[in-house]
């Protein structure tokens, strides 16, 4: 079982969903991390929906998701993510969940609100809306985790 450090398992799950389980020898959770995700972005056409925001075809990439699947993609992204930071990080750190539960909460609420949401005449669409509605959601999260850990480090 290979050790990796926090950044180094984030960043391999970033890339794909299940890589770091994977690499540290967690084979039956990295290999279910990657064939949720393969069937949650199949079935939810994400792919589709990347490529046609990214051209800057937004209503396309709407016409395109299958919204009902796609609102599953951000736990099970941000619970890999998580998972894989939770197996390379001490033992005795505490919450460190909190900016990865609020990540995935926020980008489900920007992908539910992705279609009637418009930001300065710009309409995001559901790739990059959600992607925006990530930075509160680990802002929060963080904000939580230290305002938790400091409260119980001081007695």
């Amino acid at each position: 079982m290979k050790k990796m450090s926090k950044l180094e398992s984030v960043l391999w799950n970033i890339a794909f969903p299940g890589f770091s389980q994977l690499l540290m020898g967690k084979y039956i959770k990295g290999i279910l991390f990657v064939v949720l995700e393969i069937l949650v972005n199949v079935m939810g056409r994400f792919n589709q929906a990347i490529m046609f925001s990214f051209l800057g075809e937004i209503k396309k990439a709407e016409l395109v998701t299958n919204y009902q699947w796609l609102m599953f993609y951000p736990c099970v992204y941000m619970f890999s993510l998580w998972d894989g930071y939770r197996l390379a990080m001490p033992v005795d750190e505490k919450y460190s969940f909190l900016p990865f539960v609020f990540g995935a909460y926020f980008v489900t609420v920007g992908l539910m609100v992705s279609p009637k949401v418009t930001i300065f005449h710009v309409h995001l669409g559901p790739v990059f809306l959600p992607m925006l509605f990530l930075i509160p959601g680990l802002f929060i999260g963080l904000l939580l985790k230290g305002l938790l850990a400091s409260r119980f480090l001081v007695k």
